[in-house]
């Protein structure tokens, strides 16, 4: 049975909650710290993080953008994907990822909202982005992020058609999030 694609954020918290609650996968460590590797992606130079600040976590994601309909055109909603380490084949879920943007930690808890600083666009998927941490909450994982990086986006990208009313639209999306804290 293939997984579904969560549509709302009321999904995608739920499910998150029920990671939180069921704990770490037994063998897996619940650290989140990926390093990159050869396939991390090139940055583009408007998307560097500033320095002063280092990476401590590197994670994959799958979701939606959903967009709705506002006078005629698409606009972006909310987006909703469940993250996990870069390098875990088993797509362990460790983090959400809903309207703010924020992104939860299912791990510990910790949370970052973050503001788009500068966007890179992509011909076929949503821009790359690098974002600045405006809230934080929590000692774990997200607690100290200054910095988030949205990289290798694949999908994701508002319908070029018009549209009519209060219609919605859910469009599949992945995307590399780079977590950056400052220097210790």
């Amino acid at each position: 049975m293939k997984p579904a694609i969560w549509t709302t954020q009321a999904a995608v918290v739920l499910a998150g909650a029920a990671v939180m609650l069921a704990g770490p996968v037994s063998g897996h460590a619940a650290s989140p710290t990926a390093r990159p590797d050869a396939t991390t992606p090139p940055v583009p130079d408007r998307l560097k993080v500033p320095a002063g600040n280092e990476p401590v976590a590197f994670l994959a994601a799958k979701g939606v953008q959903t967009y709705a309909c506002t006078k005629g055109s698409w606009t972006l909603l909310e987006p909703a994907a469940t993250l996990w380490k870069s390098d875990d084949s088993r797509h362990t879920p460790v983090a959400i990822h809903t309207r703010g943007p924020v992104w939860v930690s299912t791990i510990d808890g910790s949370a970052v909202n973050a503001a788009v600083v500068a966007s890179a666009p992509h011909k076929d998927a949503v821009p790359e982005l690098l974002l600045k941490a405006t809230a934080n909450r929590g000692d774990g994982l997200f607690g100290k992020v200054s910095y988030v990086q949205r990289l290798s986006t694949s999908g994701g990208r508002a319908p070029t058609t018009a549209c009519t009313g209060t219609s919605q639209t859910s469009i599949p999306y992945s995307a590399l999030y780079v977590f950056y804290t400052p220097h210790r």
